[in-house]
């Protein structure tokens, strides 16, 4: 299992809006020269940050901006926003489907394993939710 590199096309598209957007229309093939995707990709991304309230776009090449201030938006926003995990079940481990029941380790590898993977998702979480958008911007305007 893998986070998808959604999450971290979503969290630079949001960088190049905020960068950028107060002097240049910010549409999708502008993103995309940055990220360095297809500009479809980019699309698909804005459209889920739309859908989470984060970007509005325009249609044509409006281009997107902002509707949420930055030190609104967590990386857990992102995080869900773009669904960035493989599996269906939004938890980032899938278990394996069939453990066999008639053996001693199949049939308790639930709960001898589920707690603990549960408590590695909450970190995670917990730590996505700790960083801002703003705290993100002030680094890269730090290194800029």
């Amino acid at each position: 299992m893998k986070i998808t590199s959604k999450f971290t096309i979503a969290v630079h598209t949001l960088l190049v809006i905020d960068m950028f957007g107060k002097e240049n229309k910010v549409t999708s093939d502008f993103i995309a020269a940055s990220v360095r995707v297809n500009p479809v990709i980019i699309r698909r991304t804005l459209l889920s940050l739309k859908a989470a309230g984060m970007v509005e776009v325009k249609a044509g090449s409006g281009g997107a901006s902002l509707i949420k201030a930055p030190k609104d938006i967590t990386l857990l926003d992102v995080y869900r926003a773009v669904d960035a995990v493989e599996n269906t079940d939004g938890g980032i481990f899938r278990f394996h489907e069939n453990p066999n029941p008639a053996c001693p380790v199949g049939r308790n590898i639930h709960t001898v394993l589920d707690g603990h993977l549960s408590s590695a998702q909450r970190a995670l979480e917990d730590e996505l939710q700790k960083v801002t958008l703003a705290d993100l911007i002030k680094t890269l305007d730090d290194n800029v």
